[in-house]
This record gives structure tokens, sequence and C-alpha cells, in this order.
């Protein structure tokens, strides 16, 4: 069942952000009206609702005119090398934030029917090469912990009488940033190879289809609770490295030994490049969603043209 009709005006955080401006144009495209939360004025935005992720929203019953959020906002977890002080603001940042949305909703009389919420596909943790559904544990570690508590703190919306539905998402690919984007110089000198064993499952979804999944959950009821946001097919890294290679018309013959990653970026290596998540989206298969770009290679090339 649908409800697009009832959800005309969405609220997104992380608005100016990579993901955030691309589900906007489309989002509009599609005839709804999207209204930015953000610290600044939202550049772009025809309205912002001001918010600081400790302290909640500035005027909180600006959203009593909004349908659903869409809660993107979250420090970059591969800024920089992980230490305690730099995990502490990638938790918080998420936490935090997410619990100060819901306490700024729970404290309004009309409140909006959809709270989505960002989550990452890091709750699997490392995981060999087990197919994992959003049935699936979490795993462990300093992710796996981090998205748990998050996602908790995005379910507490549910008993507002919202549905609640927590986006798992997997690498996220375009030329406009993220690790792709960080792939690509490397790659195009030639210099681009397998990291670590190559045997690790690399779970991917094009930012094209990302955003046209949020739209999905946003249009369809039965959508809720997690939602794995990746492709279908995950290759291991040794297939993506050949299949970025391939679409780049470069060798891919430089690898870098799983002790070189650890040393360049220590804890994260271990968490984003050398972990094993072999992701499945059931829940978007059942639901009938259709990808545009199931396939890592016309994916490439379409996030690439």
């Amino acid at each position: 069942m649908s409800n697009s009709s009832q959800i005309q005006t969405v609220a997104i955080s992380g608005a100016t952000g990579m993901v955030g401006s691309a589900l906007a144009d489309r989002l509009r495209e599609s005839g709804k009206s999207v209204i930015a939360i953000s610290r600044s004025d939202g550049g772009g935005y025809d309205d912002t609702i001001r918010w600081d992720p400790e302290s909640g929203l500035t005027n909180p019953n600006r959203l009593e005119s909004v349908d659903a959020i869409v809660h993107l906002a979250g420090e970059n977890i591969a800024a920089g090398r992980w230490n305690d002080s730099v995990k502490r603001r990638i938790r918080n940042s998420r936490v935090n934030g997410t619990r100060s949305l819901v306490e700024s909703m729970a404290s309004v009389e009309k409140r909006p029917k959809l709270f989505i919420c960002a989550s990452a596909i890091g709750y699997y943790g490392d995981r060999g090469s087990m197919e994992l559904p959003e049935s699936a544990e979490p795993g462990e570690g300093f992710l796996p912990d981090v998205c748990k508590e998050w996602e908790a703190e995005a379910d507490a919306a549910a008993e507002l009488g919202c549905r609640v539905v927590n986006v798992r998402i997997g690498m996220v690919l375009s030329p406009k940033g993220g690790a792709l984007a960080k792939m690509l110089l490397p790659f195009k000198l030639g210099a681009g190879g397998v990291v670590g064993p190559g045997t690790q499952y690399w779970s991917w979804i094009g930012l094209h289809d990302l955003t046209r999944i949020i739209a999905f959950c946003i249009d369809n009821e039965e959508m809720s609770g997690p939602v794995n946001a990746v492709s279908p097919h995950p290759p291991t890294n040794r297939e993506f490295t050949k299949d970025l290679g391939r679409v780049l018309n470069r060798p891919t013959i430089i690898p870098m030994p799983a002790f070189a990653a650890k040393l360049a970026l220590g804890e994260m290596a271990k968490a984003l490049l050398l972990a094993s998540t072999r992701v499945v989206p059931k829940k978007l298969e059942k639901a009938g969603f259709k990808y545009d770009h199931p396939d890592l290679t016309g994916c490439l090339q379409h996030e690439l043209s």
C-alpha cells in the first residue's frame, strides 16, 4: 500500500551533503516540498529549520507542517584516522543527533508520520561470506555498537506513532564523494589494486539507486524497521577492483597488503576496507523494488559518465 499522497513535505537533515542534496532533487522532481534541517541557512533550500545536533531544533513547532523527516546528518566516518576523540564524535553525532530530533518531535502535538534514519551496514561487522539479510544479528566492534545505539534512538520515534525506517546504507558509489571519489585518482593513475586478501565482500549502492530507495521507503507504508540499502549483487574486493579498472580502462596490478592498509589507516582500515560484509536487500526485493543499476559495472558506468 502506498501513502505517497499523504507525504508531501519532507524535512532532510544533512540536506547539503552528497546524499541529502541528490535526494532533495529527486523528491522535488516527484512534486514534494523539501525543507532543510540545518545548523546554517541550508544552502539552496527554500526553507530551513534550524537545528543543533546536541540540543535539538531551535523551533520544534516548525515540524507541525512536516509529513516526514529523513535524518542523514552525521560525522564522516572516513574523514581521517580514528582515535578516541574521532570515535566519540562519530558516535555522538549519530546517537545524540538522532535523540535530539526525536525529542523535538515528541515536544509537538502534530508530528511527522514518518521518520527515516540513516544507519549503515557497519551494523553487521566483519562476517566473512555469510549472507546478511535485515534479520541477521549485529556484529561486534565499534561500528556495530554505534549502529545499534543509533537505531535504538530512531526506534524511539515509533512510540510517538511514527513509522520508522532504519536505512542500512552500503558503500555509496558516486564521484562526488565517499569511497569511490577517493579511489578514482589512484585507479586512474594505474595505481589501483586489491586491498588485503581481496576475498572480503564489499556491499555497495550507487547514489542514483540510493535516492530511489529512500523515496521508495517514503512512499510505501509497508517499509519499516531496518532496510538494507545495498545492491543485490555484492562483489568481493577483488571483483570490485577488476570492475573499476575495466570501466576506467586502467590496470589494477598494485595491491595494498592488509598490513599497509592498517599502517596507513589504523582501526578504520580493518572496519571499512578489510571487513567482509555480504549484505542482501531482502526487504526491498520482497517489496518489489526494481534497481536501475543492480550490477556494479552498469552502476560505475552510470555514476562516472
